[in-house]
Protein backbone atom coordinates (compact mmCIF):
# COMPACT_ATOMS: atom_id res chain seq x y z
CA UNK A 1 0.00 0.00 0.00
CA UNK A 2 2.89 2.42 0.69
CA UNK A 3 4.45 1.76 -2.64
CA UNK A 4 1.04 2.63 -4.05
CA UNK A 5 1.22 5.76 -2.49
CA UNK A 6 4.60 7.04 -3.33
CA UNK A 7 3.48 6.07 -6.72
CA UNK A 8 0.63 8.10 -6.67
CA UNK A 9 2.40 10.92 -4.86
CA UNK A 10 5.28 10.91 -7.65
CA UNK A 11 2.04 10.71 -10.21
CA UNK A 12 1.08 14.14 -8.99
CA UNK A 13 4.27 15.89 -8.68
CA UNK A 14 4.90 15.29 -12.12
CA UNK A 15 1.90 16.10 -13.26
CA UNK A 16 2.08 19.64 -11.54
CA UNK A 17 6.14 20.04 -12.35
CA UNK A 18 4.53 19.51 -16.05
CA UNK A 19 1.91 22.05 -15.72
CA UNK A 20 2.77 24.73 -13.85
CA UNK A 21 6.56 25.42 -13.84
CA UNK A 22 7.01 26.15 -17.58
CA UNK A 23 4.13 28.65 -16.92
CA UNK A 24 6.32 30.07 -13.78
CA UNK A 25 9.43 30.09 -15.97
CA UNK A 26 7.78 32.10 -18.66
CA UNK A 27 6.81 34.60 -16.17
CA UNK A 28 10.23 34.79 -14.49
CA UNK A 29 11.50 35.17 -18.29
CA UNK A 30 9.25 37.91 -18.92
CA UNK A 31 10.26 40.01 -16.12
CA UNK A 32 7.12 39.71 -13.60
CA UNK A 33 7.20 39.64 -10.02
CA UNK A 34 5.10 36.87 -8.45
CA UNK A 35 3.38 37.22 -5.12
CA UNK A 36 2.82 34.99 -2.51
CA UNK A 37 0.53 33.31 -4.60
CA UNK A 38 2.94 32.17 -6.94
CA UNK A 39 0.73 32.57 -10.18
CA UNK A 40 -0.83 35.98 -9.24
CA UNK A 41 0.75 38.81 -10.94
CA UNK A 42 1.85 41.59 -9.36
CA UNK A 43 3.79 45.19 -10.78
CA UNK A 44 6.13 43.65 -13.51
CA UNK A 45 7.97 44.83 -16.59
CA UNK A 46 6.95 48.52 -18.13
CA UNK A 47 4.25 48.28 -20.34
CA UNK A 48 4.42 48.38 -24.09
CA UNK A 49 3.75 52.64 -23.75
CA UNK A 50 5.94 54.69 -25.54
CA UNK A 51 7.62 57.61 -23.32
CA UNK A 52 8.80 60.82 -24.62
CA UNK A 53 10.32 63.69 -22.72
CA UNK A 54 9.56 64.30 -19.08
CA UNK A 55 6.54 67.06 -18.84
CA UNK A 56 7.40 70.63 -18.10
CA UNK A 57 7.42 71.89 -14.61
CA UNK A 58 4.45 74.69 -13.56
CA UNK A 59 3.45 76.05 -10.15
CA UNK A 60 -0.36 77.68 -10.02
CA UNK A 61 -3.36 78.52 -7.73
CA UNK A 62 -6.23 75.71 -7.45
CA UNK A 63 -9.91 76.31 -6.28
CA UNK A 64 -9.40 76.38 -3.31
CA UNK A 65 -6.70 79.10 -3.79
CA UNK A 66 -3.55 76.73 -2.74
CA UNK A 67 -0.60 76.59 -4.55
CA UNK A 68 0.24 73.38 -6.65
CA UNK A 69 3.48 73.02 -8.54
CA UNK A 70 3.72 70.22 -10.56
CA UNK A 71 5.55 68.25 -7.63
CA UNK A 72 2.17 67.48 -6.27
CA UNK A 73 1.66 64.91 -9.13
CA UNK A 74 4.97 63.07 -8.10
CA UNK A 75 4.43 59.32 -7.63
CA UNK A 76 0.47 59.67 -9.22
CA UNK A 77 -0.12 58.63 -12.44
CA UNK A 78 -1.83 61.93 -13.66
CA UNK A 79 -3.57 63.70 -16.98
CA UNK A 80 -3.25 67.40 -17.92
CA UNK A 81 -6.03 69.43 -19.89
CA UNK A 82 -6.20 73.24 -20.94
CA UNK A 83 -10.10 74.70 -21.03
CA UNK A 84 -11.89 77.37 -19.50
CA UNK A 85 -14.75 77.51 -17.39
CA UNK A 86 -17.24 80.06 -20.19
CA UNK A 87 -16.37 77.67 -23.00
CA UNK A 88 -19.18 77.10 -25.22
CA UNK A 89 -18.13 74.29 -27.13
CA UNK A 90 -15.64 71.76 -26.26
CA UNK A 91 -15.16 72.08 -22.49
CA UNK A 92 -18.10 71.11 -21.09
CA UNK A 93 -17.66 67.46 -23.58
CA UNK A 94 -13.98 67.35 -22.46
CA UNK A 95 -14.65 67.27 -18.56
CA UNK A 96 -17.42 64.78 -18.61
CA UNK A 97 -15.11 62.51 -20.32
CA UNK A 98 -12.29 63.46 -18.06
CA UNK A 99 -14.96 62.52 -14.94
CA UNK A 100 -15.74 59.45 -16.31
CA UNK A 101 -11.82 58.50 -15.84
CA UNK A 102 -12.26 59.88 -12.42
CA UNK A 103 -14.98 57.84 -11.46
CA UNK A 104 -12.96 54.95 -12.54
CA UNK A 105 -9.40 56.22 -10.78
CA UNK A 106 -10.46 58.94 -8.51
CA UNK A 107 -10.64 57.04 -5.20
CA UNK A 108 -6.84 56.06 -5.98
CA UNK A 109 -4.45 58.47 -3.90
CA UNK A 110 -2.40 57.55 -6.99
CA UNK A 111 -3.81 58.93 -9.78
CA UNK A 112 -4.91 62.88 -10.45
CA UNK A 113 -5.47 65.32 -12.55
CA UNK A 114 -4.64 69.23 -13.43
CA UNK A 115 -7.05 71.24 -15.41
CA UNK A 116 -5.77 74.78 -16.10
CA UNK A 117 -7.37 77.33 -17.48
CA UNK A 118 -5.98 79.41 -20.48
CA UNK A 119 -8.41 82.14 -19.67
CA UNK A 120 -7.08 82.99 -16.01
CA UNK A 121 -8.57 86.87 -15.72
CA UNK A 122 -11.93 85.13 -15.12
CA UNK A 123 -10.90 81.84 -14.10
CA UNK A 124 -10.45 83.16 -10.19
CA UNK A 125 -10.07 80.45 -8.28
CA UNK A 126 -13.71 80.95 -6.72
CA UNK A 127 -15.02 80.72 -9.94
CA UNK A 128 -12.67 77.16 -10.20
CA UNK A 129 -14.11 76.17 -6.98
CA UNK A 130 -17.71 76.91 -8.05
CA UNK A 131 -17.53 75.57 -11.19
CA UNK A 132 -16.34 71.82 -9.78
CA UNK A 133 -18.85 72.01 -7.48
CA UNK A 134 -21.47 72.24 -10.59
CA UNK A 135 -19.57 69.01 -12.44
CA UNK A 136 -20.02 67.38 -8.88
CA UNK A 137 -15.99 67.06 -8.22
CA UNK A 138 -15.17 65.63 -5.27
CA UNK A 139 -11.63 64.33 -5.92
CA UNK A 140 -8.85 66.59 -3.92
CA UNK A 141 -6.21 65.22 -6.18
CA UNK A 142 -8.00 67.13 -9.22
CA UNK A 143 -6.95 70.58 -9.22
CA UNK A 144 -8.39 73.32 -11.24
CA UNK A 145 -5.85 75.94 -11.99
CA UNK A 146 -5.07 79.42 -12.62
CA UNK A 147 -2.75 81.50 -12.85
CA UNK A 148 -0.04 84.27 -14.94
CA UNK A 149 -1.86 83.95 -18.82
CA UNK A 150 1.72 84.58 -20.08
CA UNK A 151 2.52 81.67 -18.07
CA UNK A 152 -0.12 79.23 -18.93
CA UNK A 153 0.23 79.76 -22.47
CA UNK A 154 4.04 79.67 -22.27
CA UNK A 155 3.24 75.80 -20.62
CA UNK A 156 0.76 74.98 -23.23
CA UNK A 157 3.72 75.93 -25.91
CA UNK A 158 6.10 73.57 -23.75
CA UNK A 159 3.39 70.69 -23.90
CA UNK A 160 3.14 71.77 -27.88
CA UNK A 161 -0.75 71.74 -27.14
CA UNK A 162 -2.38 74.73 -28.94
CA UNK A 163 -4.16 77.21 -27.22
CA UNK A 164 -4.45 80.65 -28.38
CA UNK A 165 -7.03 84.50 -27.80
CA UNK A 166 -9.19 84.96 -30.93
CA UNK A 167 -12.05 87.26 -30.81
CA UNK A 168 -14.01 86.01 -33.90
CA UNK A 169 -14.90 82.30 -32.09
CA UNK A 170 -17.13 81.28 -29.61
CA UNK A 171 -15.65 82.16 -25.96
CA UNK A 172 -13.23 84.04 -27.02
CA UNK A 173 -10.60 81.58 -27.20
CA UNK A 174 -8.98 78.67 -29.31
CA UNK A 175 -7.60 75.28 -27.49
CA UNK A 176 -7.20 71.63 -28.71
CA UNK A 177 -8.96 69.66 -26.24
CA UNK A 178 -6.51 67.15 -25.61
CA UNK A 179 -5.43 65.01 -22.96
CA UNK A 180 -1.91 64.30 -22.10
CA UNK A 181 -0.81 61.44 -19.59
CA UNK A 182 2.37 61.35 -17.33
CA UNK A 183 3.20 58.13 -15.49
CA UNK A 184 4.63 58.15 -11.61
CA UNK A 185 7.95 59.40 -13.27
CA UNK A 186 6.21 62.70 -14.86
CA UNK A 187 6.98 61.43 -18.09
CA UNK A 188 4.62 62.12 -21.01
CA UNK A 189 3.32 58.44 -22.03
CA UNK A 190 0.89 57.61 -24.93
CA UNK A 191 -0.15 53.85 -27.27
CA UNK A 192 0.49 53.93 -30.71
CA UNK A 193 -2.29 54.21 -32.91
CA UNK A 194 -3.18 51.26 -35.82
CA UNK A 195 0.32 52.53 -38.07
CA UNK A 196 2.02 51.71 -35.17
CA UNK A 197 2.64 56.02 -34.79
CA UNK A 198 2.47 56.80 -31.21
CA UNK A 199 -0.13 59.20 -30.87
CA UNK A 200 1.14 61.23 -28.25
CA UNK A 201 -2.12 62.76 -26.65
CA UNK A 202 -4.99 61.81 -26.57
CA UNK A 203 -8.42 63.46 -27.74
CA UNK A 204 -10.42 65.13 -25.11
CA UNK A 205 -13.30 65.28 -27.72
CA UNK A 206 -13.83 64.94 -31.38
CA UNK A 207 -17.08 63.18 -32.40
CA UNK A 208 -16.64 59.91 -32.92
CA UNK A 209 -13.35 59.28 -31.49
CA UNK A 210 -13.46 61.17 -27.99
CA UNK A 211 -15.39 57.47 -26.49
CA UNK A 212 -12.90 55.45 -27.93
CA UNK A 213 -10.21 56.90 -26.57
CA UNK A 214 -11.77 57.54 -23.01
CA UNK A 215 -12.02 53.78 -23.18
CA UNK A 216 -7.93 53.14 -24.01
CA UNK A 217 -7.10 55.21 -21.36
CA UNK A 218 -8.45 53.86 -18.61
CA UNK A 219 -6.70 50.35 -20.16
CA UNK A 220 -3.59 53.13 -20.11
CA UNK A 221 -3.79 54.32 -16.86
CA UNK A 222 -4.03 50.75 -15.47
CA UNK A 223 -1.30 49.77 -16.89
CA UNK A 224 0.88 52.67 -15.99
CA UNK A 225 -0.43 52.68 -12.21
CA UNK A 226 0.90 48.98 -12.39
CA UNK A 227 4.22 50.03 -13.37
Amino acid sequence: MKNKSYIGISFIILIFGILVIPKIIDRAKGGDILDDNRLNKVKGKKSDLVSFAKAPEFSFINEEGEKIPSDFYRDKVYLVEFFFTTCPTICPKMNENMKKLDSVFGNRRDFGIASITINPNVDTPEVLKAYKKRYGITNTNWNFLTGDQDVIFDLAKKFEVYVGENADVAGGFEHSGLFALMDKEGVIRSRKDQFENPILYYRGVKEGESEAQVMELIKDIEKLLKE
